[in-house]
């Protein structure tokens, strides 16, 4: 798949249909800064049809609700994705009329549908106007109602992606789409053929890309501090997850959960099934009630959800799944398809055009099997369980009463919370349903969108799985919401979505996600990963690391049971030693099939670890290590100073007076001292070094510069001797600090108790043996204080002199080189002089 490609046309189709609808608006005297007056007969001298005065009514009313820029963003994505299905129906032959729409026989970009305009079969097409427009040889016309007839014929079967067209989005019809460099000229030349004959790669990918600027637009505001809201949580949380991720969540999760009642069916293709590790005797007998229980289950029962779903990539492969297991048990696979849609997937999502696209994927998919499924879907009898939450938008309560205001109160601000929100089962609602007839801002259309968003999160499922968003710094609205329910979890919405996922699965159902790893060893996820391991159980782990798919962090794959069994071994699959994405496929794959052993543990293990890192790889030898006594017997570890404006407050000491600089080793605070030394991190040299740079002291204390985001940390510990280290780093590397320093966040201090214990300390702490530890304590490279304090330490009393001898020489060693150089206030003359 030639995943450029569709980059460069998602991103171009974008900006073109962005900039065509805009255009298209202003033909009718709509402007982003005018007053948009609703009451006109003509625009521009020509006169309105009572249609077009209509549609301009509604395109007006919608951009007074939602804003100029939006309702543009709104149409171009909407002809985005119709003109996306169409060329996919197209060319895997299932358009009903059999004729193409953007190309021909060959592929070129000569629409069938203009050439054979006279034998087009599509209801409510007037014959005589398609003569007289092919006499006026108007194509663009002819193009425009053949095109817009074949959506709402389409409308029928595919309701939710083929809206009918005839009000403000018909207005809005892109101009030119025959000439050569026209988005759907583009789309048929630059994509080949082939590519949209792998449904979900395209879909996915085009989505993906087609929100790329809108993405890193969000990311460049945040750096100028300008926060996420809430229409930009789509953007900026989206992402494609690859293919080998999703079969292995799926089939690890829904797969398992048939194979263990079952037996996998013998057609399966499931390469990416994990088998069990050997398991003790407790352990086993608890497995096989669990199998009892599957046994009873049939295909038609088991409900599976992805409430982040995207453009459907996980949905599509679970209906895979699903045929498999149904056609096992001597289904054909047109009625299987039929209830796999109507009774075993649901879906959800934050953005209307995701909702979109997996629903239209999820219904190609079914096509695949049942060549009826379109009358099926116009008869009502073929309708995915999807939905999404900005399908309801805002209207009040204030009118609403009883057992209406009661559902309506629980969808507040659903748009911005997702599928995070609880819904409470309300007596009677039915009965009100029935009887309400609609009031002022709240009409049928909404409350049937709330119905079927209030029937798939007030029910349980058998699986969940998902690749959730991931974002720390959202909304305030979203972060208040994340802060008092999921106080947790609040600190990335990744893991808000591993508890939720686990409250609507059943008891004893599988949650597969992909998430990032952070949660794993991150000290502010401690009860988070208590909570787990004492109340869940983690059957297999793919552990990806960097590089897995396109996002700046590492990630991990898993599959969590519903319910604890104790002393159960997980499996888990370490990928991140190898850093592409192909590299990691293979290497899951050689775990799968038995050509390469997982490493296995039993979780309740590691909570010998303060705060239970889930350090799966870590040895065994060192893992009891941790049952001893720790650093934080010994020592203490202190932030440092944030200034709030380090350019004004730190600077490099060669950048000052020489006079000005209090270099003396003093060893009580020099509050008046106008520039003392300070660390601030820097490179890896052990021992001693990094000393580089001065700060502002006296001005520190002055009202005068103080800010609200400065900490000026335990002013008691200024000035002490100790050792620093650099907290973000690739290399890990400790320092003997003397007395005079102060010290930022960068170059966070510690500070032993006992001056004859320093030495020891530092010694542990610059050896491979901590090195390991932390890497395992701290896999994310950020060597925070609080995972410092539990690295293992006995102090021996006879090995003690000779460390304390073997580093005192490493400090003078690397305090020589550290003067050797002319970046060292020490330094005196180069040694090769």
């Amino acid at each position: 798949m030639n995943k450029t490609a569709i980059k460069n046309f998602a991103v171009g189709a974008r900006v073109s249909l962005i900039s065509a609808v805009t255009q298209r608006a202003y033909e009718y005297e709509i402007t982003k800064d005018g007053e948009n007056t609703a009451a006109l007969d003509q625009v521009s001298g020509r006169p309105l049809t009572p249609t077009e005065k209509s549609q301009r009514s509604q395109l007006i009313a919608r951009i007074n609700e939602k804003g100029f820029d939006n309702v543009m963003e709104e149409a171009a994505y909407t002809w985005f994705n119709r003109f996306t299905a169409l060329r996919y129906m197209e060319v895997n032959g299932y358009l009903p009329t059999r004729i193409k729409v953007f190309s021909n026989e060959n592929d070129e970009f000569k629409p069938e549908i203009l050439s054979q305009a006279l034998d087009v079969e599509i209801e409510g097409l007037d014959k005589s106007y398609i003569v007289d427009l092919i006499d006026a040889q108007d194509n663009e016309t002819l193009y425009k109602y053949l095109l817009i007839a074949q959506c709402n014929a389409l409308n029928k079967g595919l309701p939710e992606l083929f809206e009918q067209i005839g009000g403000w989005t018909e207005l809005l019809f892109p101009r030119n789409l025959l000439r050569e460099d026209s988005v759907i000229a583009r789309m048929v030349k630059d994509i080949p053929q082939q590519d949209w004959q792998d449904q979900v790669q395209i879909i996915g990918w085009l989505y993906q890309y087609y929100n790329s600027e809108p993405k890193d637009k969000v990311f460049a505001n945040l750096k100028k501090n300008i926060k996420i809201s809430k229409d930009d949580i789509p953007a900026a949380t989206q992402l494609f997850t690859p293919d080998w991720i999703v079969r292995y969540m799926v089939e690890n999760s829904l797969g398992r959960l048939w194979a263990e009642g079952h037996e996998k069916p013998a057609n399966a293709d499931w390469k990416y099934y994990l088998e069990e590790a050997q398991q003790e005797e407790s352990v086993k007998a608890e497995l096989e009630k669990l199998r009892a229980e599957y046994a009873q289950i049939k295909p038609e029962q088991i409900k599976f959800l992805d409430p982040c779903m995207g453009s459907g990539h996980i949905l599509v492969y679970a209906f895979d799944v699903f045929m498999d297991i149904y056609t096992q048990q001597g289904w054909s696979e047109r009625d299987a398809a039929v209830s796999i849609i109507t009774k075993n997937l649901y879906g959800l999502d934050i953005d209307k055009r995701a909702y979109q696209l997996a629903y239209f994927s999820l219904m190609m998919k079914a096509r695949q099997y049942c060549r009826r499924l379109f009358e099926h879907s116009a008869k009502g009898e073929c309708s995915p369980n999807l939905a999404n939450f900005q399908d309801i938008g805002r209207f009040s309560t204030d009118m609403l009463t009883g057992e209406i205001a009661q559902l309506a109160g629980q969808f507040e601000n659903c748009d911005t919370y997702g599928s995070l929100i609880d819904v409470q089962e309300i007596q009677g609602l039915d009965e009100a349903i029935d009887e309400f007839h609609g009031v002022i801002g709240f009409n049928a259309q909404q409350l049937e969108r709330m119905m079927q968003l209030y029937k798939i999160l007030s029910q349980q499922y058998d699986v969940v799985c998902t690749n959730p968003p991931y974002m720390g710094n959202g909304p305030a609205l979203l972060a208040e919401f994340l802060f008092n329910k999921y106080t947790e979890e609040k600190y990335d919405l990744y893991a808000a979505f591993v508890v939720k996922c686990l409250e609507i699965v059943k008891k004893h159902g599988y949650s597969g996600m992909i998430t990032g790893d952070s949660w794993m060893f991150l000290p502010s996820f401690d009860k988070m990963r208590n909570n787990l391991i004492i109340n869940k159980t983690l059957i297999n782990m793919a552990h990806m690391g960097f590089g897995a798919f396109e996002a700046g962090f590492g990630t991990t794959a898993f599959i969590i049971l519903n319910n604890n069994i104790e002393k159960y071994k997980s499996c888990y699959e370490r990928l991140a030693e190898v850093k592409d994405s192909s590299s990691k496929n293979e290497l899951l794959l050689s775990f799968a099939t038995n050509r390469r052993n997982p490493i296995v543990i039993d979780n309740d293990s590691l909570k010998i670890i303060e705060g239970t890192p889930w350090a799966y790889w870590i040895k065994e030898s060192v893992l009891q290590s941790f049952g001893n006594s720790s650093l934080s017997k010994y020592a203490i570890t202190k932030a440092g100073i944030v200034t709030g404006n380090n350019d004004f407050f730190i600077h490099y000491w060669y950048e000052v007076s020489f006079s000005d600089i209090n270099f003396q080793s003093v060893k009580e605070r020099e509050k008046f001292s106008k520039w003392v030394p300070a660390h601030k991190g820097g490179g890896s040299n052990k021992y001693y070094g990094n000393q580089d740079y001065i700060m502002r002291l006296k001005d520190l204390w002055s009202d005068r510069y103080y800010a609200n985001n400065m900490r000026r940390g335990d002013i008691d510990y200024y000035f002490s001797e100790g050792i620093t280290w650099s907290t973000l780093s690739n290399k890990l590397a400790f320092r003997y600090s003397p007395y005079g320093f102060v010290y930022e966040t960068k170059g966070s201090m510690c500070f032993v108790h006992d001056d004859k214990q320093r030495l020891y300390c530092l010694g542990l702490l610059n050896s491979s043996l901590c090195n390991y530890i932390l890497n395992i304590l701290c896999p994310t490279l950020d060597y925070n204080r609080s995972s410092l304090l539990k690295i293992p330490c006995i102090i021996s009393q006879e090995k003690k002199p000779q460390v304390n001898v073997l580093v005192s020489l490493c400090i003078e060693i690397a305090k020589t080189d550290w003067d050797s150089f002319e970046t060292s206030w020490d330094f005196e003359r180069h040694p090769l002089i």
